[in-house]
C-alpha cells in the first residue's frame, strides 16, 4: 500500500468555529485521511491572546502569535480570523507561497474578494469560502458546481440567524424589537453590539457572495442595497400576520431586463413580506435556508443551520477536504466562474409590490383619492383592508389603512409612497415594506 503523503494545515484563529475545526482535525485525522488522500496535520493556530479562554481542550504546543511564519510553511491555510487586517495580508502571503485558502470570511470577501480570487487564479491555488454564506448549509457549492449548465434567475435567502430570530419571536409572541434582540442576546444568538446583524450588513456581504457565483459577475458591497430591521414594529409584524404573511429580512439577487433588451442584476437586502405558505414563510429561529430559483431545475431550496462552531466547521472540513484532495491529484486550482459582466442595477430598477401603513382622517372620500393617487402612479391595488380607531382624549376617529400593491417598478413604488405623504387626509404613513412571492 502507498503510504499517504502529509500535508500541514494552519489555522488563523481560534474562535468557535475555528476551536471547532481544531478538534474534529486531531480527533477524526484517521478518518479524514482516506477522503482526502493525505495526512492532514494540524501545524498551528495562530491567535492573538496565547492564554485566552478555549471552548476546546486543545494542545498548548499547537498555539502561536506568528502568524506569518506559520502560513509560509503551510500547504493549506484556514482563515477564521474576521476583519479586513490582518487576515488579508496573511491570506495574500499564503496565496503567493503556493497554499490553497479556506475562509469563512464574508466581510473581506465581499470587500476585497475580486482582487483575492485574481490573485489565487495567479497562483494556481483555490480559495475556498463555503462556510462565509448559510453556516453548515451547502449553498455555494451547489450554485458554482450543480447548477453551472443552468441559468439562475434569482436567489432569495434568510442568511442571517440572528435577525431571523428576532422577527420570529415578534411573529410567534408578540414582543416589541427591543424586546426580541435582548432576548436573543441572552441566548447567544446576538452580539453585544448587534448593529451587523440588526442593520442588514452581515446579510449584505453574502448577498454580494451569492450574487457573485450565481450571475458569474463580481459583486461587492458597493452593489447591494441595504436595510435592516430595526423599523419593523410589532404593529408591523401583527398586520402582516392578520394578511396572511411572514415578515424576512431576505438577501435578494435576480437578474431583471432593462426593456432594451439588455439585462442587469439587482442585489438587495431589507425587511420582506412573504405569503405564510411561501417555504421560506415557515425558516424559524435562528436557521438560515436560501431558495434559488432556475431556468430548467426550477425552485430549489437549501435548508440548515446558519451559524454555531460545528455547524459551521462542517462547511470549512468540506472545502479543506476539497482542497487538499485537488493539491493530491494535482491540477491548477478552481477558477472562479466570473465569465461575464452583468451590470449591478439601483433599488429603482428592482420590481417589488409594497405593503404600506397608512393612519388617515375617517372620513367620506378618502378611499377614493388614495386609490385614484395610486392609480395615476400606474400602481395597482390588490388588497385594501381599514380598522377605525377612537382616540380615547379627543374622541375623535381615525382610520388605519393596509394596503398591499400587485407588483410594479421600485421607482413607481417610491413615487407613490411619496405622492401619498402629501394627501391632506393622510395623518402619517407608518410602515412601507416590500413584498415577494405573492
Amino acid at each position: 500500500m502507498t503510504e499517504l503523503r502529509t500535508l500541514k494545515v494552519a489555522l488563523l484563529g481560534c474562535g468557535n468555529v475555528g476551536a471547532q475545526v481544531a478538534r474534529i482535525l486531531i480527533d477524526d485525522a484517521d478518518t479524514l485521511a482516506p477522503r482526502t488522500g493525505a495526512h492532514l496535520e494540524l501545524a498551528g493556530i495562530a491567535v492573538r491572546n496565547l492564554d485566552a479562554e478555549r471552548e476546546v481542550d486543545l494542545p498548548r504546543e499547537l498555539f502561536t502569535t506568528d502568524a506569518e511564519t506559520l502560513v509560509k510553511d503551510a500547504d493549506l491555510v484556514i482563515e477564521l480570523m474576521g476583519g479586513i487586517e490582518p487576515a488579508r495580508s496573511l491570506i495574500l502571503s499564503a496565496i503567493q507561497n503556493g497554499a490553497s485558502v479556506v475562509t469563512g470570511n464574508k466581510a473581506l470577501l465581499a470587500a476585497d474578494g475580486p482582487a483575492l480570487y485574481e490573485e489565487a487564479d495567479k497562483a494556481g491555488v483555490e480559495l475556498s469560502y463555503e462556510a462565509a454564506v448559510a453556516g453548515a448549509i451547502p449553498i455555494l457549492r451547489p450554485i458554482r458546481d450543480s447548477l453551472s449548465g443552468d441559468r439562475i434567475t434569482r436567489v432569495l435567502g434568510i442568511v442571517n440567524g440572528t435577525t431571523n430570530f428576532i422577527l420570529d419571536q415578534m411573529d410567534s409572541t408578540g414582543a416589541q424589537f427591543a424586546d426580541a434582540l435582548a432576548e436573543a442576546q441572552r441566548l447567544g444568538y446576538a452580539e453585544a453590539d448587534p448593529t451587523a446583524d440588526v442593520e442588514g450588513h452581515d446579510a449584505a456581504a453574502k448577498a454580494a457572495i451569492l450574487a457573485s457565483l450565481s450571475f458569474h459577475t463580481r459583486f461587492d458591497l458597493e452593489h447591494v442595497y441595504c436595510e435592516g430591521i430595526t423599523r419593523v414594529s410589532a404593529a408591523d409584524i401583527a398586520a402582516a400576520k392578520e394578511a396572511g404573511f411572514v415578515i424576512k429580512l431576505l438577501a435578494i439577487a435576480e437578474k431583471i431586463g432593462n426593456g432594451d433588451g439588455s439585462e442587469g442584476v439587482s442585489v438587495r437586502v431589507h425587511p420582506t413580506l412573504l405569503p405564510r405558505e411561501h417555504p421560506l414563510a415557515a425558516v424559524r429561529g435562528a436557521f438560515n435556508a436560501v431558495f434559488v430559483e432556475a431556468e430548467n431545475a426550477g425552485e430549489l431550496m437549501f435548508y440548515g443551520q446558519g451559524a454555531g462552531g460545528t455547524p459551521t466547521a462542517s462547511a470549512v472540513l468540506g472545502d479543506l477536504v476539497s482542497a487538499a484532495r485537488r493539491i493530491v491529484l494535482g491540477g491548477p486550482g478552481r477558477i472562479e466562474s466570473t465569465t461575464g459582466h452583468v451590470p449591478a442595477l439601483p433599488i429603482d430598477a428592482a420590481t417589488t409590490s409594497y405593503y404600506i401603513g397608512l393612519d388617515v382622517a375617517d372620513q367620506p372620500g378618502v378611499l377614493a383619492k388614495i386609490a385614484q393617487l395610486f392609480a395615476e402612479h400606474g400602481v395597482s391595488i390588490e388588497i385594501m383592508r381599514q380598522t377605525i380607531h377612537r382616540d380615547a382624549d379627543s374622541n375623535v376617529e381615525s382610520a388605519e389603512l393596509r394596503i398591499v400593491t400587485h407588483r410594479a417598478s421600485e421607482a413607481a413604488l417610491a413615487a407613490t409612497v411619496e405622492a401619498v405623504k402629501g394627501l391632506d387626509v393622510i395623518n402619517s404613513v407608518t410602515s412601507v415594506l416590500r413584498v415577494e412571492g405573492a
